[in-house]
Order: structure tokens, then C-alpha cells, then sequence
């Protein structure tokens, strides 16, 4: 008996180590994404939405879905599991240790990429021509010329990449999470400061010097954790191989979402002026909650799955899989429906100034609306390809990453024919991920025993039961109020929507109190007990 309430005691003490680092992600990581905004919003307004504008805007989204293929997506989900065994076992250190894994990993990103950088540089017209499909030939120069220069983001966030996973799987999460808001200021600044001279070029300089910058930052942790940048050739180390062996179908299978993307935004330049914009400023919005909640939660989890399979805990890996698909509803659940149902508002406030007009506004919130409804089924799909990655099974993700896909682009196809046109592509995105989602999560209860379905359940209807309230003031502020935010930006209008928006949460956080919801009482209780130690 005494054993059981040790063990009890011990998993929540480790489950709320795991939430401590999840909220100071999530806090770190709304700093970022805010900053995001403000980026974005600096670009929108200097540039607006519409023209040269989407042009932009698609041209950037080329090597930020790379970054998110080849970098932070699928190298990170096959890196972070080997170097997490290799450095908490030592036996696993006979394969090769985790600097010489790490020197490996940095030498072939700079002899595989820096041929490609090259090339894409000669044949910047074809690949740009063959990825967007603009009808006017000014665009399609432009586009190229453009993609010259951003697409040299793509080494800098793969080499950022791998110091960020080095660092997290080592338990530092705080640097790595901080690089993305260098990246903005570097973005903004240069926008502001050098579009009169550069114009459009200006943010590619932002990008690039942004993208140093994230590297710089984490340089000094990385070589105080033991790691160095010397060249390795050693490519015949077993973990590097296991490695590359893993990659290949991770890209296939972690990377959809980034790859579905890039297919939106082709299909959306082939729409009406300002589709391909609104398409990319509404994944802006999206990720807002994404990046806060469902990425926080997997980047501090996933290196846990890992040492939980490398050891062979069954049970632990169950705990940590069903506790990170409930933190997901819990978070995500009413993060869709605040954004959902304040999306014009919050767009309008943060865009809707200069040459971004109030119907950019509008089609934007569309779009976002139609994301919204995807956004817990793209972070429990993705949290569930990682459990999977945490125990080597890359077979089930794929398949279910390719189904996924398709069912995307055909539902793509579909409806960016109807009425809803660009706001199509986002529902399909919506419906392929959440069915995905649901399909993972079916097939994942044999892997571990189960997945405490009946404990998921409950958390999502403790979830909604909270958010009814916030629904109820959110739509009590249309009635008395109207469309107030179709003037666009103002300080005023700021203050409105901070109103509102402060009291939704706040109803919403008062609600997971009186509820239980499980993430909350968590650190609630962690937090009473602080003082005792």
C-alpha cells in the first residue's frame, strides 16, 4: 500500500515537473507569437494584402514549410529519441555519443544543403513556377527573384534546428523557445527601417538576419552542454544511420501539415487577389494557440516518451500519452472557439491599417474560422506522430499521414470550386487532420493498453462545459455593440477587444477551476505545495 501511494505520489510530482515546463513554454511562447503578430502586421501594413503582397507572402511560405520538413519537423522527431536514449543510457554511447552524433548531423546539413541552396539559386525560375501558380508573368519573376533570397532561411533554421533539439533533450527549453523573437525584431526591424530602399527585399534581409541570430543565441548553451561545432565525417555511426534510416519517413509522415500548406497556397494563388495572403495570415492567427499550447506540450513530452519507451515503461508512456491528449483538449478546445468567434476582431485590430482593407479583414477571419475548427485535431494528430516516433514505429504514422493528405487535397479540390473558394482549403485541412486525429488515437490504445479514453471524454465535456459561458459573453457583445471593429485599428479598439477578450479567458479559467480540469488542478497543487520545500 505504502508502495502504491509512493508510486501515485511520484507520477504527479513527475507530471507536474512536465506541466511546470509546459506553462513557462507557454508563456515564453506567447511572447513570440505576439511579437509574430506584430511582424506580420508591420509586413501587412507596409506592403498590404493584396498584389506584390501575396507574392511575398507565398514566396516566404516556401522555406518556412522546409523549415518545418526538413528541420524542425522531421529531423527533430527522428534526432530527439536517439539522442535522448543515447544520453540517458550509457550503453546506448557505444553506438557513438551525443556530440558525435550532433557533429555528424551539423556536417551533413552543410554538405547535402549547400548544393541545393546553389542550385535553387540557378533554377529559382522553374521551382518557383512549378511550387505557385500566379497567371501574370510580373509575378512570376518576382517570385523567383524572391525565393533567391529567402531560400538561404532554410540552412540557417535547420542548423537552429538542431541546436534546439540538442538543447531540449537535455531538459533547456528556455533558449531554444526565446530564438523565435529575435527572428521578429530582425524581421520588423528591417521592414520598417529599409523598405524605402529595398522594398520588398527588405524582409528577406529581416529573414536572413533573423535566421543568424537564432543560431547565435543558442551558441553558448550548446557549448556549455558539452557539444561543439568540429566537423564529423563519421556517417557509419550506428545512431547517425539510425538517424537518416528514420528521417525518410518522417518527412512523410510529421511534415504533412507543412506540405498540405505549400499545396494550399498553390492552389490558393490561383484564386482571386488576396487569397494567398489571407490564407497565410490566417495560419498566423492559428498558430497562436497551436504554438502556445499544442507544440509547448510536445516539446517538453516528447523527449519524455522517449526515455519512458527506451526503458521499456509501458505504463509511464501510457500516463504521459493520455495526459498530453487531454492537456490538448483542454487548451485547445477553447482556444478554437475564443479565436473562431473573435476572429474579425482580432484581425481587424491587428491588421487592418494602411493598405490592409476591411475586406482583407473579413476573408481573412474566414479563413481562420474555417482553420479553427481543425486546431486541437492538427496538434493531437501531431502529438500522437511523435508518440509513435518515441517507440520506433514509423510505419502506422505514415500511412496515416498519407491518408491524411490525400484526403486533403481531394476535399481541396473540391471545395475551392464552391463558394467558400479560399476558405475551402482551410476546411479541408480541418477535416483531414481531425479524422486523422481520431483514426491515430484508435489505433493507439493496443500500443499501451489503452488510452483512457473515458478520462479524455471527460476532460472535453468539463472543457465546453467551461467555455459555454465565454460563447455567452462573446455573443452578448455583438448584440450591444455591432460590428464596432469595422473601422479597422485604433486604441480604442484595442482596449474593446483586451476587454473581451480578458473577460472570455477569465470565465473560461474560472470554469477549468470549479470543473477540475486535470492540467490545472496539476499545477495548482504543485503550486501550493512550493512552499514546503
Amino acid at each position: 500500500m505504502r508502495d502504491r501511494i509512493a508510486d501515485s505520489v511520484a507520477v504527479e510530482k513527475s507530471l507536474a515537473s512536465s506541466a511546470r515546463s509546459t506553462a513557462m513554454l507557454m508563456g515564453i511562447t506567447t511572447a513570440s507569437r505576439l511579437l509574430g503578430f506584430v511582424r506580420q502586421a508591420a509586413v501587412n501594413a507596409v506592403f498590404g494584402a493584396s498584389g506584390n503582397a501575396d507574392v511575398l507572402n507565398a514566396v516566404f511560405n516556401i522555406p518556412n514549410n522546409l523549415r518545418k520538413l526538413l528541420a524542425e519537423g522531421a529531423l527533430s522527431s527522428a534526432f530527439i529519441p536517439i539522442l535522448s536514449r543515447s544520453s540517458a543510457n550509457p550503453a546506448e554511447r557505444e553506438a557513438g555519443t551525443p556530440q558525435a552524433i550532433v557533429r555528424s548531423l551539423l556536417t551533413f546539413q552543410l554538405i547535402v544543403l549547400v548544393p541545393v541552396l546553389l542550385l535553387s539559386v540557378v533554377f529559382a525560375g522553374p521551382i518557383t513556377a512549378f511550387i505557385l501558380d500566379f497567371p501574370e508573368i510580373e509575378r512570376t519573376e518576382l517570385a523567383a527573384e524572391l525565393f533567391r533570397w529567402f531560400i538561404h532561411y532554410t540552412l540557417l533554421i535547420s542548423v537552429s534546428a538542431v541546436l534546439m533539439g540538442t538543447l531540449n533533450s537535455h531538459g533547456r527549453f528556455f533558449v531554444p523557445a526565446v530564438t523565435p523573437i529575435l527572428f521578429s525584431v530582425c524581421v520588423i526591424a528591417s521592414v520598417l527601417v529599409l523598405h524605402r530602399w529595398l522594398g520588398l527585399y527588405a524582409m528577406a534581409v529581416g529573414v536572413l538576419v533573423g535566421g543568424v541570430a537564432q543560431i547565435t543565441m543558442q551558441i553558448p548553451q550548446f557549448i556549455r552542454s558539452g557539444f561543439d561545432f568540429r566537423p564529423s565525417f563519421s556517417f557509419r555511426n550506428e545512431h547517425f544511420r539510425t538517424i537518416m534510416r528514420r528521417w525518410l519517413p518522417v518527412v512523410a509522415a510529421s511534415s504533412v501539415f507543412a506540405i498540405n500548406q505549400q499545396i494550399s497556397l498553390y492552389f490558393a494563388s490561383g484564386l482571386e487577389d488576396g487569397s494567398s495572403s489571407a490564407l497565410a495570415n490566417a495560419v498566423i492567427f492559428w498558430q497562436l494557440p497551436q504554438g502556445i499550447f499544442g507544440v509547448s506540450i510536445m516539446t517538453v513530452l516528447f523527449p519524455r516518451m522517449s526515455r519512458e519507451a527506451s526503458e521499456g515503461d509501458r505504463p509511464a508512456l501510457r500516463r504521459t500519452l493520455g495526459f498530453g491528449i487531454r492537456g490538448i483538449v483542454a487548451l485547445l478546445v477553447p482556444s478554437s472557439i475564443l479565436l473562431g468567434m473573435l476572429g474579425p476582431q482580432i484581425v481587424a485590430m491587428a491588421f487592418q491599417r494602411g493598405n490592409f482593407e476591411l475586406a482583407d479583414t473579413i476573408r481573412t477571419a474566414e479563413v481562420l474560422g474555417a482553420y479553427c475548427f481543425g486546431m486541437a485535431g492538427v496538434s493531437a494528430f501531431s502529438f500522437l506522430q511523435r508518440f509513435y516516433y518515441s517507440h520506433g514505429d514509423y510505419r502506422t504514422p505514415t500511412i496515416a499521414a498519407v491518408a491524411v493528405a490525400a484526403l486533403d487535397v481531394g476535399l481541396s479540390l473540391w471545395l475551392k470550386e464552391t463558394p467558400l473558394r479560399v476558405t475551402g482549403l482551410a476546411v479541408a485541412n480541418s477535416v483531414a487532420f481531425t479524422c486523422g486525429a481520431i483514426v491515430l488515437l484508435l489505433r493507439t490504445g493496443p500500443v499501451v493498453g489503452g488510452v483512457q479514453g473515458r478520462a479524455i471524454v471527460t476532460t472535453l465535456v468539463k472543457t465546453v462545459a467551461a467555455s459555454v459561458p465565454a460563447i455567452a459573453v462573446i455573443l452578448l457583445q455583438r448584440r450591444l455593440l455591432g460590428p464596432w471593429w469595422h473601422a479597422g485599428s485604433s486604441f480604442a479598439g484595442f482596449g474593446v477587444l483586451a476587454l473581451i477578450g480578458i473577460v472570455a479567458v477569465a470565465v473560461v479559467a474560472v470554469g477549468f477551476v470549479g470543473f477540475k480540469v486535470e492540467i490545472v488542478s496539476i499545477l495548482l497543487r504543485a503550486r501550493r505545495r512550493a512552499p514546503e520545500k
